[in-house]
């Protein structure tokens, strides 16, 4: 089996070739096969020759990469990504190190003992957690989860979480049915693939805040956030 990770990137430069090592190392060591598909939004601070000196050692076969003109968003990102996994399975993270592929043989491990469709990470159950956020960062985090929990009912206890796998068949399926493309978008995955019977499990992660670089979390992505969730109350 053939696991594809699609890593959208926009001014990871310090972290690329770390999260890529951890990747490496993770799926070497548990003894599978992988592709991670790098999805560069035209940084600024030369990810995208990060990115192509990575391709050099590594190889075509594990690395792919897909340049765009322009910051096109998250979700816009995931959908040009798998257009080009070859994947069986399908699996989202972040590419700032705040998820560690660690956790990746045990949602696997999941997936495989439950049969589910989607096995998501949860900072928000279990031995899950947060470390590095100041106040605001974990009231933020803690409201949006709250109100969408409330309003939705999605039977996720995080759900504003973007560390994920995916049967590649599930993932296809619900894609198009999505229209967010910003910090939306791993919300209404789940409230979509909920209503089209898909089935899901949790795996407990350490969310660790970024190194290097900076957030893109501002006013605008909490504002389009609301935006959306109020959207899904509304039309789900």
């Amino acid at each position: 089996m053939l696991y594809s990770v699609i890593l959208p990137t926009y001014n990871e430069r310090e972290n690329l070739p770390i999260i890529f090592y951890l990747l490496h190392t993770t799926f070497t060591n548990a003894k599978l096969n992988y592709e991670v598909v790098i999805v560069e939004d035209s940084s600024p601070d030369g990810t995208l020759q990060v990115a192509e000196r990575i391709q050099e050692s590594f190889g075509k076969d594990h690395v792919t990469i897909i340049s765009r003109k322009g910051k096109l968003g998250l979700g816009t990102a995931y959908v040009a990504g798998l257009k080009e996994a070859k994947g069986d399975r399908i699996i989202i993270l972040d590419a700032d190190m705040s998820h560690h592929p660690k956790f990746i043989p045990e949602m696997i491990k999941v997936m495989d003992e439950q049969k589910v469709d989607i096995v998501t990470g949860t900072r928000y159950a279990g031995n899950g957690g947060v470390a590095g956020w100041d106040t605001y960062r974990k009231l933020t985090s803690r409201t949006a989860n709250f109100l969408a929990d409330f309003l939705l009912d999605p039977g996720v206890s995080d759900l504003t979480g973007s560390f994920r796998l995916y049967e590649k068949a599930a993932i296809q399926k619900v894609l198009p049915k999505v229209e967010s493309k910003g910090y939306a978008f791993q919300m209404e995955v789940v409230v979509r693939a909920r209503q089209m019977g898909m089935s899901f499990a949790e795996v407990p992660i350490s969310f660790v805040d970024r190194i290097y670089g900076e957030s893109k979390l501002g006013a605008n992505e909490i504002v389009q956030y609301l935006k959306g969730l109020l959207k899904l109350f509304f039309t789900t």
